[in-house]
């Protein structure tokens, strides 16, 4: 079936995207031996902004990360794209598909903030301007505190609304402040200025770079700054994004080669649950801008589905819905006009 095609996988340059893009590979020669696989490393319009101050209400539209590496398939340039789902619009570009979903890594957030036993002695000293010192002393903290636990009036770093909407919803005493950039780059900003207190960071990003969390709630690896703590947030506290943990793989339609290919790739479970909070998102006509999130898991044959959105100010709606393994389509429908007709 498949003899001595090269297969290119287009992938984004960030750390995480390079790293999910070597899991597909391994995962594609290991599945497919006699097969030749290459990586194509393409630059987004979303990696070129990512650095870019914008409006802090505002995210990157998820299609700025995706662009690119789409036109990289329709001209026959690559033949499979890797995407994290989440960054992946529900509506494809004619001619595309998703042709498989691997394997959720675990979809919680994790709260990440400076360590007091590292930092109880250290001041920052910062250049504002040439003539203006800012002499703030870093907050830091017990390791092991969940959200619950840490102090009023934090500076929490986040560029999702998503994110910034639940954790006002769950500690209004907090300040939001903006933050961009890749992971390392945020846990760096986090060491380094004493005007963030913690960040948000997805737990499947952090385990897919081979970073841990270890059993004193340090977050270690090879780019994580000293004395840094990471405690991981439960569901029931805070939703995923739609998504959040899983890979999609774009092809091209009617390619039979690549589509028999990604068959081998695809995640039945994974596949039905995403499928499910997609179909949500969509109905509800939003993207990364939308604080909307949702959260599907399959228990005993059944997908069990809650979804929460926010509307102006601190309004919100929030409904819980499962179903047949067949339904995830509709289930995101119903669950998205329940939360519609209740905000």
């Amino acid at each position: 079936m498949f003899d001595t095609n090269n297969i290119i996988i287009a992938t984004r340059g960030s750390a995480l995207a390079l790293a999910q893009a070597n899991a597909i590979f391994s995962q594609c020669r290991n599945t497919f031996p006699k097969l030749n696989f290459e990586i194509k490393i393409i630059k987004t319009t979303g990696d070129k902004l990512q650095s870019q101050r914008i409006k802090s209400n505002q995210s990157l539209p998820k299609g700025l990360f995706t662009k690119e590496l789409e036109v990289a398939l329709i001209k026959q340039k690559a033949d499979i794209a890797v995407h994290s789902l989440k960054d992946l619009p529900t509506e494809l570009p004619a001619g595309l598909t998703l042709g498989a979903i691997t394997k959720r890594e675990d979809p919680r957030e994790v709260i990440v903030y400076r360590d007091q036993k590292h930092f109880e002695n250290t001041n920052l000293v910062e250049t504002v301007e040439e003539e203006e010192i800012n002499h703030r002393e870093y907050k830091s903290f017990a390791s092991g505190l969940a959200i619950q636990d840490l102090p009023k009036s934090l500076n929490i770093a986040t560029s999702s609304p998503r994110r910034k909407s639940q954790i006002l919803r769950l500690r209004p005493d907090w300040n939001i402040v903006e933050i961009r950039g890749n992971v390392p780059t945020r846990l760096e900003k986090l060491a380094t200025n004493s005007e963030i207190d913690a960040t948000i960071l997805a737990y499947a990003g952090i385990r897919r770079l081979n970073f841990e969390i270890n059993k004193n709630n340090e977050l270690k690896g090879d780019a994580v700054p000293d004395g840094i703590n990471a405690t991981i947030i439960e569901t029931r506290d805070m939703l995923p994004c739609v998504g959040q943990g899983a890979i999609g793989i774009e092809i091209r339609e009617n390619d039979e080669r690549v589509a028999k290919l990604c068959q081998r790739l695809n995640h039945f479970n994974t596949q039905v649950c995403t499928e499910a909070e997609r179909s949500f998102l969509r109905e509800m006509g939003g993207g990364c801008q939308t604080p909307v999130a949702a959260h599907a898991v399959i228990q005993n044959n059944t997908i069990q589905m809650p979804g929460i959105s926010f509307g102006t100010g601190t309004s919100f709606s929030e409904s819980t819905v499962s179903g047949n393994l067949n339904e995830g389509l509709a289930l995101g429908k119903r669950l998205a006009n329940e939360i519609k007709d209740s905000l």
